[in-house]
């Protein structure tokens, strides 16, 4: 059995372009979620999925000078990136993971992962209860297939998680539960705005730990505002 974890990232987003290679502290954005993986339980090989469009070369400059994997596919077919990366690697569960989000739970992924593989499920998350930006899924490698093969309306293909989350009748699908002092949904810990940027520098610079726990990113953020 074989896990990954494959991150989309992209330079080009029209509202904070660049984003990714942002600095937020010391570190880039993209920095800050590998470092975190990095205490992850679960053994997984983690990839960075990007496109190919020429933008997105330093995407590519990046994996390479931190001995990252680097998967480059379609832009706009982010269902197929995902589908082929997953292939490439072999992959029997994927767990999706965003850019613009820097401080994932490493802790809820290693307990979606349990989850998931305990349920024998299709599709699993854990974005319902975590503030946005912190929560994961993970499928299988033959949900995602099937959604590749199946999902052919544009907003299958640009989320990659759509075509599960609409048809629950055909994925075993479970959504993992979270400890309340972490169920804070209505938080934002991801940078999409130059706001979300701002909050992010923030929440860096005031803590006192290089590994920031959810519990101290929804105490900072609410300072914040």
């Amino acid at each position: 059995m074989k896990i990954g974890i494959v991150l989309q990232a992209r330079m080009g987003s029209s509202r904070l372009p660049g984003k990714i290679l942002k600095i937020i502290g010391n570190m880039s954005l993209l920095e800050h979620i590998f470092f975190r993986l990095k205490f992850l339980r679960h053994n997984a090989t983690v990839v960075l999925a990007t496109s190919n469009l020429p933008q997105n070369d330093i995407v590519e400059i990046f994996c390479r000078k931190n001995n990252i994997h680097c998967f480059r596919g379609s832009e706009d077919n982010v269902l197929e990136r995902y589908y082929l990366c997953a292939k490439y690697y072999r992959f029997d569960h994927i767990v999706r993971l965003t850019a613009d989000n820097p401080f994932p739970d490493i802790e809820e992924i290693d307990r979606l992962i349990d989850s998931h593989l305990e349920a024998g499920s299709d599709f699993a998350n854990s974005f319902e209860a975590l503030p946005v930006g912190v929560g994961a899924e993970i499928f299988t490698f033959d949900a995602l297939e099937k959604s590749y093969c199946e999902g052919k309306k544009p907003h299958h293909i640009e989320h990659v998680n759509e075509y599960m989350l609409e048809h629950p009748e055909i994925f075993k699908t479970i959504i993992l539960d979270v400890a309340e002092n972490k169920k804070r949904p209505d938080i934002r810990l991801t940078v999409d705005t130059e706001e979300d940027y701002r909050k992010a520098c923030y929440i860096v610079e005031q803590s006192k730990c290089k590994f920031i726990t959810t519990e101290e990113a929804i105490r900072l953020c609410l300072e914040f505002a």
